[in-house]
């Protein structure tokens, strides 16, 4: 319910601190979990105090209760611990202070951790915070790590000593934080986020050494492993020993076993590189020098052939068969011409013995009209009509005499 107020007509502290109780009271029993951070049982007092925390908000409650409450659980609670208090919330006006007054406190076994563990497992892996294909692969060799540890713990020791053993040249950044109890969950994520901030940072290493289930409950922290998932900086898990398994180890990109297989894992050895480039130098020298030896063989191979070793023996003996070619050719035109010379001798002879020029050197004439036509027939001439007579030395005119075909005479004209 609001309440009217103003500079001109304010209400006094006790009015407010009275409302304030008054909202409280309204408010039923509920059952809260945390973490006993303080303890304090005075002899002799009815009356215990803790305050009990929430680890993932950095948020705390102070809780009282009467000591037959608290002596139920005495001998199985102490600071550190996980509860599940049955309380009322209450508002002491005096000093303006909300606390609890638990009337039930139960212990969290190791058995109900586990199963909201699972439970939680569960959940995060069906948004897919798990999933490999999220996972950022590890440079090969990260010029800074960023390492989250407990200050001066054997985490930090073993990850540094080993890192330097394997590459002397590797350099840290170091955030100590918390490891356990109420204050690990936010001291982590505030330390990986300030080294996800950092572009130098390669890769974050967040190791801590074995320990109980508590211990190691911070690192299953809802609100680190959503963290965790955020980060763009690959993230390497060494959380506890191997049998070990926080959340943290499923989210990261990578998990090591220990601290130390994460500086085995994060930093190559540098001589196990020089190892391999002295094998690589010599495994490419045995390929380049058997490449060679390869192609010398070849080459002596191509240089043992006849056409290699005598090479002119191939234009010699093609020599030979041109020549022979040629000289056969010769004789074979040779024989064609001959043959073809006969055959025109053969023709010659028969043309001459058959034409008019062989007649007339038999004596023969031949009369031919003036337009070059031949006189085959006495009908084919008229009186007085004159004629050529070509004979074997030459030609001379006729003229004729008398009616054609009636013992015709003629008469020679001389040339004129």
């Amino acid at each position: 319910m609001a309440v009217n107020t103003s500079a001109e007509a304010p209400i006094p502290v006790g009015e407010v601190s009275r409302l304030i109780g008054g909202w409280i009271d309204r408010l039923g029993a509920v059952w809260v979990e945390g973490q006993i951070t303080q303890l304090s049982r005075r002899p002799g007092a009815g009356v215990v105090f803790l305050t009990l925390r929430d680890p993932s908000y950095d948020i705390s409650v102070s809780v009282t209760c009467f000591r037959q409450v608290f002596d139920k659980i005495a001998d199985v609670v102490s600071e550190g611990a996980r509860v599940v208090v049955h309380a009322k919330p209450e508002w002491y006006a005096p000093r303006g202070q909300l606390s609890l007054r638990a009337a039930e406190i139960r212990p969290v076994g190791v058995g109900e951790l586990l199963a909201r563990l699972e439970q939680l497992k569960k959940s995060l892996a069906a948004e897919g915070l798990f999933a490999a294909e999220r996972k950022k692969p590890l440079p090969f060799l990260p010029q800074l790590i960023g390492l989250v540890c407990g200050r001066a713990s054997a985490a930090e020791r073993d990850v540094l000593e080993n890192a330097r053993l394997r590459w002397p040249a590797v350099r840290f950044e170091v955030r100590n934080v918390p490891v356990q109890g109420v204050h690990a969950v936010p001291r982590v994520i505030e330390a990986v986020r300030e080294l996800d901030a950092l572009p130098e940072v390669d890769v974050i290493v967040v190791a801590r050494g074995g320990g109980s289930v508590e211990d190691l409950l911070p690192f299953s922290d809802e609100q680190l492993v959503r963290a965790v998932a955020e980060m763009r900086t690959p993230v390497v898990s060494a959380i506890g020993h191997e049998p070990d398994t926080p959340l943290l180890d499923l989210v990261a990109d990578l998990r090591a076993s220990t601290p130390t297989d994460a500086a085995k894992k994060v930093v190559p050895d540098v001589g196990e590189e020089l190892a391999r480039i002295r094998q690589l130098r010599e495994r490419a020298l045995r390929a380049v020098g058997g490449y060679l030896d390869r192609e010398e063989r070849g080459l002596a191979a191509a240089l043992s052939r006849p056409s290699m070793r005598d090479p002119h023996r191939m234009v010699e003996e093609r020599d030979e068969q041109v020549t022979a070619l040629v000289e056969r050719g010769r004789r074979t035109f040779r024989h064609l011409l001959d043959r073809a010379d006969s055959e025109l001798e053969h023709t010659l002879a028969r043309v001459v013995a058959l034409s008019p020029k062989a007649t007339l050197e038999r004596g023969y004439a031949v009369l031919q009209k003036p337009d070059g036509t031949a006189v085959r027939a006495p009908e084919e001439v008229g009186p007085e009509e004159e004629l050529r007579a070509r004979v074997a030395e030459g030609e001379f005119r006729v003229r004729v005499h008398g009616t054609p075909g009636a013992g015709t005479a003629g008469a020679v004209i001389p040339p004129a």
